[in-house]
């Protein structure tokens, strides 16, 4: 009976730990002024996926940032996520906050130059990817 006894402490430990995760991502969406929206995020989708993979076949930037964008959109397409996309809003938002953590090392290493010059998109668009890239867009 120990080994029951052990497995559900894992689970809860595990369960309590996704929680403290979902938590967290929710905290850290609410709290960004700045951040571009869900809707936005979401709208772009599209294009901002042609501007990974263009990024990430663009053998002038560092290997290390094509890497980082390689592993992004297997992150995006593989079917689990850290927060299943079926639950209400924190279902997308955690992908929407590993492609701003990304895209952002992605624009310290690549510059931001890069990423205007393979955005497939609007000016506003941009502007809104600059956004949440953390760039400043100059409105």
């Amino acid at each position: 009976m120990n080994w029951l006894q052990a497995l559900v402490a894992v689970g809860g430990g595990l369960l309590l730990l996704w929680l403290a995760l979902i938590t967290t991502l929710w905290i850290t969406w609410r709290n960004r002024s700045d951040q571009a929206t869900l809707r936005e995020v979401l709208r772009l989708l599209p294009d901002v996926i042609r501007l990974m993979r263009r990024l990430a076949t663009d053998h002038d930037l560092p290997r290390g940032v094509r890497v980082r964008l390689w592993l992004l959109l297997g992150y995006l397409l593989f079917p689990f996520d850290l927060v299943p996309d079926f639950v209400p809003v924190l279902g997308y938002v955690d992908d929407a906050l590993v492609v701003a953590l990304v895209l952002r090392s992605v624009t310290r290493r690549a510059g931001a130059d890069a990423l205007a010059r393979h955005w497939p998109g609007t000016p506003a668009g941009l502007r809104t990817v600059q956004r949440l890239a953390g760039l400043a867009t100059g409105d």
